[in-house]
């Protein structure tokens, strides 16, 4: 529905501040994925920053909010649990930043005065957050009128009236954004771009350099023909250690599924519990009764234009008279039956406006009709109008303020029960309705466009699994799951003749890994476990019974070798064939005057290269080459280079000459250009540096 009173159209935006810190959101989201161990004895802690406890029902309350307003904005009724995950997340990093920069600012003594916090609400600048809460979704401009309205109008709320204390944490997290960007200041204020870094970012992009080069593929050597030894990956471990930094706790699984799906038997079975309603159906006289009787969804019948309808069923119902039946159908995981009840030509849109009454405002929701119905004969007998009625008796007061003014839109801008009333009657009609907001006094005061409309009213019965079906899988589950031990999961896996599938490195966090939708029972038992525990339980996963054993845990932390030894084996080989090749090339250069008889004692053709850039390191029909392009950029002219182990091979390579650019004219634009990047940077790392100094710790994986 469109804007429905300033406080009720802005508090779901409001809201969402409740909980977020605004400016540094965009870092948290991506930079927190930290692990820990739970605090025992504390069952209300989910994680802590420092010193500072996160207290779990604070946590759930911020995770409904957070939940309401992605609700509310994305029209979505039902949560998916990828989306509760997201959300989840996204409420851990919103309290985490507030707390480090809180702790920040506060130690800093950063703080933002009375004049300032009203110049962030109603001053020439408002705060952007602001400016978004205050915005016409109809028109997209801000409306200042609406702060000032609501600022007075929660002045004349209860003390114990949610929407003040939901006003007033709004309010607070303005202020606490404005210290953080404050404290951002005094960082990025001390970020300085010289010349120097100027001209080398400038030459970097535009001198060009021209070279030949020879190249022996790793791939010229079968991987196995290369023996990798322990000193091996102690070597290539050693030189990449930073790289094996674990930011969170991470396990792996290996798992067996036995499938619960819906059979043929239950598809054919649900099939036909539909076909023995269609002559009921045929025969009904009152469709939305029978939809609310025998439909799983039960939802009112309503108008609706072409493009609205299930797809299996949107072209044909404009083609039909009222009355045809089509079905059952399979559509959206149900079998379906789809009834014409109705077809018209109705309006592509409609101009309106509206006075809406609250009946908790009102006394009753009798008070509030008998209200609409008084201000209705006023304006029928001419001794009033909505352009001076609606700003004093709407508590819409975004339209309120233009008269009860909607503005023009198409059918599905507003609720069900609106759009029948605005597009089902005709211009002029003064109408008394109610909705979920309350009791709307309508006028139609124009209507646009013809085209046709129907309404369909659908039966629907999911595809599900039966009892019988359910039972079988269950059982071979239960039996399989009796006869493992720590040692035997494998084994018993390959003498039953099932599949064990691998999942890798999941999160704590995770609501499903892959292949797997909706495994969070699973995820969390995982997380409780040790090492190569089976689990003791079947866990309903889906449409899938499941069986696991825990294979792998990877701490937080620098990881071992032995925890990374697989994953690094290609690396390891490639390194290993480096060495070989670099042999063969260093064997080949002895007595050798030039690049080409090196190249032809090592087995190897000369290459010839032109015009590569050093910000774009690509050797042509290669891919990107970083060492050796830079070391192009270092070497003199004519000078044969060592052997480069690169991405694609080890190469050997001399320069024929450099193409130097111009000399830099406009430096301050390159300065500016880097300056820009360096910033976007330095927030990331500065979050990064705060959370690891305080500590933070994140136990959502055994609490959540």
């Amino acid at each position: 529905m469109a804007v429905m009173g300033y406080l009720r159209d802005r508090m779901g935006k409001i809201v969402a501040g409740v909980i977020g810190l605004s400016l540094f959101a965009f870092i948290a989201t991506e930079a927190i994925k930290s692990g820990g161990s739970f605090f025992k004895g504390d069952n209300n802690v989910i994680g802590s920053v420092g010193d500072e406890k996160i207290p779990l029902d604070e946590f759930n309350a911020g995770v409904e909010q957070n939940t309401a307003q992605f609700k509310q904005q994305s029209g979505q009724g039902r949560i998916t649990p990828q989306i509760t995950s997201y959300i989840q997340d996204n409420t851990w990093n919103q309290f985490v930043s507030k707390a480090i920069f809180k702790k920040e600012v506060e130690k800093l003594g950063l703080a933002v005065e009375g004049d300032e916090t009203q110049s962030m609400l109603t001053g020439s600048n408002p705060s952007p957050r602001v400016v978004q809460a205050f915005t016409d979704p109809q028109t997209g401009k801000f409306d200042p009128n609406g702060v000032i309205n609501a600022i007075n109008s929660v002045k004349t709320l209860r003390d114990d009236d949610q929407r003040k204390a939901q006003w007033k944490q709004f309010v607070i997290d303005l202020i606490d954004s404005k210290k953080a960007e404050k404290y951002m200041a005094l960082v990025t204020n001390g970020l300085y771009v010289n010349a120097l870094e100027a001209k080398d970012a400038y030459e970097g992009k535009n001198k060009l350099v021209n070279f030949k080069y020879a190249v022996l593929d790793y791939a010229s050597i079968p991987d196995n023909k290369v023996t990798l030894t322990d000193a091996d990956y102690s070597s290539y471990y050693d030189a990449h250690k930073g790289e094996f930094k674990n930011p969170e706790e991470l396990r792996s699984i290996s798992y067996v599924s036995f499938n619960a799906a819906p059979s043929s038997a239950d598809s054919a079975a649900i099939k036909q519990q539909l076909t023995k309603l269609l002559p009921e159906f045929i025969a009904s006289t009152n469709d939305s009764l029978f939809v609310q009787i025998n439909s799983e969804t039960k939802s009112p019948l309503n108008y609706q234009k072409k493009g609205q309808l299930d797809p299996p069923v949107d072209s044909i119902m404009f083609k039909q008279n009222p009355g045809f039946i089509y079905g059952p159908y399979l559509s959206n995981g149900s079998y379906k039956l789809a009834k014409l009840v109705d077809a018209r030509m109705s309006p592509d849109s409609v101009k309106a406006r509206h006075i809406l009454i609250s009946p908790t405002e009102a006394g009753s929701m009798e008070k509030a009709l008998a209200r609409a119905d008084s201000l209705k004969k006023l304006i029928e007998s001419g001794k009033g109008t909505f352009a001076s009625l609606a700003p004093i008796f709407s508590i819409d007061k975004a339209s309120g303020v233009k008269g009860g003014d909607l503005g023009t839109f198409g059918r599905g801008a507003m609720v069900p029960v609106f759009d029948n009333a605005v597009f089902n009657g005709k211009k002029g009609d003064i109408k008394i309705i109610t909705s979920q907001f309350g009791v709307h006094l309508v006028e139609i005061q124009d209507q646009k466009g013809s085209s046709k409309v129907v309404k369909v009213a659908t039966i629907d019965k999911p595809l599900s699994a039966s009892q019988t079906t359910q039972s079988a899988a269950y059982s071979k589950a239960q039996a399989f799951l009796g006869s493992l031990n720590k040692d035997n999961f494998d084994a018993e896996a390959k003498k039953a003749g099932l599949k064990t599938n691998v999942s890798e490195d999941i999160q704590g966090v995770a609501s499903s890994i892959p292949g797997l939708n909706d495994a969070r029972d699973l995820v969390r038992w995982v997380f409780k476990s040790a090492k190569n525990d089976v689990s003791d339980q079947v866990f309903t996963v889906g449409d899938q019974y499941i069986v696991a054993r825990v294979t792998e845990i990877k701490p937080k932390g620098t990881l071992s070798l032995d925890l990374v030894k697989k994953k690094i084996e290609p690396q390891v080989r490639i390194e290993v064939k480096g060495k070989l090749l670099s042999d063969k090339f260093t064997a080949a250069s002895s007595g050798a005057s030039s690049i080409e008889q090196i190249a032809q004692k090592a087995g190897a053709k000369v290459l010839p290269i032109q015009n590569i850039v050093f910000a774009n390191p690509v050797i042509p029909g290669s891919s990107a080459e970083y060492k050796v392009v830079g070391t192009a950029f270092g070497l003199p002219l004519n000078k044969i280079s060592k052997p480069i182990a690169g991405q694609q091979g080890v190469y050997m390579l001399v320069v024929n000459n450099f193409i130097v650019p111009a000399p830099l004219t406009n430096a301050l634009r390159e300065k500016e250009q880097i300056g820009q990047a360096l910033l976007q940077r330095a927030q990331g790392q500065l979050f990064e540096a705060l959370k690891d100094k305080d500590n933070v710790k994140d136990n959502r994986a055994k609490v959540l």
